[in-house]
Parts: structure tokens; C-alpha cells; sequence
């Protein structure tokens, strides 16, 4: 019996933006998701601009707001699970 684990990747985002108080993720699976902003604290309470300095990181596993100190999975976005991710396992994820 085989008993290899087939291993799946996780998403990676290819682009990511901000639509009024909204987050959008264009992921690898060539399909889009969002969510708003209200899911999550510290991007609730940002303001405009704060919002839109989002950026991918971790090899597009991860966008990041630096100055929020806020750090979200892609996967779990595209997932539909909310919750903030720590900055030193989103970046240092291998």
C-alpha cells in the first residue's frame, strides 16, 4: 500500500488591490476573491491610505500591510478563514 501524502501547495496570490474598503486577490487558480476590509481589526480602523499599502510577500503566499503590523494567508482568504497571521511565521514560511 502506498503510503505517500500527496502534498498540496497553497495558493499564491498573482496580484493584489484595494476597491474602496475592499481587498481583492487575483490567485493562482486564475480565479479572483475579496473580502472587506471589516473582517480583520487592524485594517477596519486604517485609513484609506493605510489600506492601500498592501503588498504580497512570501512568494505571493502572503499579503501584508507592513505598517498595520497585519499579515493574512492567501490560502486562508481564499478559504473563508479570517484571522490574523503573525508577522514572523508569514514571512519566514518556507
Amino acid at each position: 500500500m502506498d503510503t505517500a501524502q500527496t502534498v498540496i501547495p497553497a495558493l499564491t496570490a498573482l496580484r493584489c488591490w484595494v476597491q474602496g474598503r475592499r481587498i481583492y486577490l487575483e490567485i493562482n487558480a486564475r480565479r479572483s476573491v475579496s473580502f472587506p476590509a471589516s473582517k480583520y481589526n487592524a485594517l477596519a480602523n486604517a485609513s484609506q491610505s493605510e489600506l492601500e499599502k498592501i503588498q504580497l510577500v512570501n512568494a505571493g503566499r502572503t499579503i501584508q500591510w507592513e505598517s498595520l503590523d497585519e499579515a493574512i494567508a492567501v490560502d486562508d482568504v481564499a478559504n473563508n478563514r479570517f484571522f490574523h497571521t503573525p508577522k514572523a511565521v508569514a514571512v519566514h514560511a518556507g
